[in-house]
């Protein structure tokens, strides 16, 4: 269902802002971060990007594909052996 509802531009400090009402933002489920960019002369508002947001999914799938195994072999050399306390 789409709501439209009118509202104003308000002074924030030295900025201008607007008041989202609480119905929009339960329809919309933003909460949090946002992003906002102009899109032809509208401003669109979404839920920001969460750092490495998918990036438990893309590991499972790798494992399951048996592509998550390491590039290099594990090598090791003398002052391995020698000095570091593992």
């Amino acid at each position: 269902m789409n709501t439209t509802i009118k509202t104003q531009i308000v002074k924030v400090g030295n900025s201008q802002g607007i008041r989202i009402p609480k119905r929009l933002l339960e329809q919309s489920g933003i909460d949090g971060e946002v992003e906002i960019e102009v899109q032809r002369n509208q401003l669109v508002i979404r839920a920001a990007m969460r750092s490495r947001s998918g990036w438990v999914e893309a590991f499972e799938k790798m494992a399951e594909q048996g592509d998550d195994l390491l590039i290099d072999a594990e090598t090791t050399n003398d002052w391995d052996d020698t000095e570091w306390e593992w």
